[in-house]
């Protein structure tokens, strides 16, 4: 940014603080599977720029722009300079051309977002500036970052519009049924975005443990000397195997309103992509880059997202997945396992019972 705070394209004198940077990366390089297969299909689709800016005049998009101008304070050189730092190596390390501005907005509950049609705007909540040291947000910035390169801006705005939308028209069921089907596949997927961005966070601070500290101060507050990486972690895989069919029904139910998924979880997932193979091979300079993106396969893209899912099926230790993975492997006494799910309970009427055969003398 230039000194009046406003975008500047390049990075002239950003310093890399000796971590690696990515020239030409494809937000593909660190998407998560389900997100990489929307966006692809999104981006191929015939038309889809011209439907968004025509959908763009009724989403105050503008009148946001003002209000945080205007009631926010907007990170620059001259203010929340070591956020400037971090923004302007965030998109250095990335290969961002043009930074978006980014502001500073007073409110207690710590939150982060990107947002805006035409051009990105990222939004730091003064709670979490306050929460947060130094490594633990420059992960948060490359996750804004991330969010910035992936097009999730664009998604974001309408989510945000639409959940808006459903409350104003909630008096026309109909109405509002409709909307709401629409805002429940978008939460679904911007769970999934997330991942993304926590990954992208990840490639930009490339200090998992700062990552994994940030994590849990969102969950927990400001008390890290109360907390430990491995216990939290430790919670992920007690929620996901945990409980019995009633608890996998609820975990559905808890996390459909929610946007982001549940914090333990993201810590998890981003504990295992940190170790896998992909991360690996990113960091030694083999990944996608963005001149490719035009070639990418929407059907190969839709693939590589239906085997995570069935992987992760397979996989999972949650019991109503492990009764999926039951039913299609053709196991038996379906009815008994279902019953025992549900904590064992038995509709039995004495009356269904056979006839007791007479006793002998």
């Amino acid at each position: 940014m230039s000194d009046d705070g406003h975008e500047q394209n390049g990075h002239e004198n950003v310093p890399s603080r000796q971590r690696r940077r990515f020239p030409g990366i494809s937000s593909r390089a660190y998407e998560h599977p389900a997100d990489r297969s929307a966006l692809v299909a999104l981006r191929k689709l015939s038309g889809f720029d011209t439907v968004f800016k025509a959908l763009s005049g009724l989403l105050p998009e503008r009148s946001l722009r003002l209000l945080f101008l205007s009631d926010s304070v907007r990170v620059s050189d001259q203010q929340f300079a070591y956020l400037n730092d971090m923004l302007r190596d965030a998109c250095y390390i990335l290969d961002l051309e043009k930074v978006p501005p980014m502001y500073v907005s007073q409110d207690p509950k710590p939150n982060a977002m990107c947002i805006g049609l035409d051009e990105p705007i990222i939004v730091v909540t003064t709670g979490l500036v306050e929460l947060l040291d130094e490594e633990e947000m420059r992960a948060v910035v490359g996750h804004e970052v991330g969010h910035a390169l992936s097009g999730h801006a664009v998604y974001r705005t309408i989510l945000l519009f639409l959940t808006n939308l459903a409350l104003r028209v909630a008096w026309i069921p109909l109405g509002n049924l409709a909307i709401m089907a629409i805002v429940t596949a978008l939460r679904e997927w911007f769970r999934k975005s997330e991942l993304s961005a926590d990954r992208a966070g990840l490639l930009v601070g490339q200090d998992l443990q700062a990552s994994m500290r940030g994590l849990m101060k969102l969950a927990g507050g400001h008390h890290l000397h109360e907390m430990n990486v491995d216990a939290f972690l430790k919670q992920a895989e007690e929620y996901e195997a945990g409980g019995d069919l009633r608890d996998s029904v609820l975990k559905i139910l808890n996390v459909l309103p929610r946007s982001h998924p549940f914090t333990t979880i993201r810590a998890a997932e981003l504990k295992k992509w940190s170790e896998s193979r992909d991360y690996q091979r990113l960091m030694d300079g083999h990944y996608p880059r963005r001149t490719e993106d035009k070639d990418t396969s929407v059907t190969d893209s839709f693939r590589e997202s239906a085997s995570h899912y069935a992987t992760h099926v397979k996989s999972s230790k949650d019991p109503l997945m492990k009764l999926v993975t039951d039913i299609a492997g053709g196991a038996g006494d379906l009815g008994g396992r279902v019953r025992r799910g549900f904590g064992g309970f038995t509709t039995t009427n004495p009356k269904d019972q056979p006839p007791r055969e007479p006793d002998e003398d």
